[in-house]
């Protein structure tokens, strides 16, 4: 299993795979942030000022860190802020599931998938996948490599 997750093929992957979701999900939070507020505002976590801010700012998080995975700039810039969104994602989803809130994910499409185990587990893997590449030991196809 070690040797799986330090393959640069297998690391290539998963920094791709982040980064395409990374993407998709911040079109749609870019073009509409009033509709992602409300989405933001259904987890019941924030003030309202902070949640307007949050729909503003992290879509834009995540159109970064989605290009930078994909291109291979500044990977572990864009590794951290994944990790950090990747948790702040993975709290939020566990204390609506926790509190039976019936509530849209938010995550890609404004209206769409529902807070559920599913959306919890593909968050939780997305969050080790951040966590595998972070973790690299070589700078394959990396225009920033990792400082040595």
């Amino acid at each position: 299993m070690q040797s799986f997750l330090t393959n640069r093929w297998i690391i290539l992957t998963f920094r791709i795979i982040l980064g395409i979701v990374f993407l998709y999900a911040s079109f749609d939070k870019i073009s509409d942030p009033g509709s992602f507020a409300g989405n933001i505002q259904n987890y019941q976590m924030l003030p309202y000022s902070v949640t307007n801010l949050f729909a503003i700012l992290l879509p834009w998080v995540e159109l970064y860190v989605g290009a930078c995975l994909i291109l291979g700039i500044f990977v572990d810039g864009a590794t951290l802020l994944s990790i950090g969104m990747m948790v702040m994602f993975v709290v939020a989803l566990t204390q609506a599931i926790g509190r039976g809130l019936d509530i849209e994910c938010g995550c890609f499409k404004q209206e769409g998938s529902r807070v559920g185990l599913d959306t919890l587990f593909r968050d939780i893997v997305w969050l080790a996948m951040s966590i595998v590449v972070w973790r690299r030991k070589e700078n394959w196809l990396e225009i920033y490599p990792k400082s040595v």
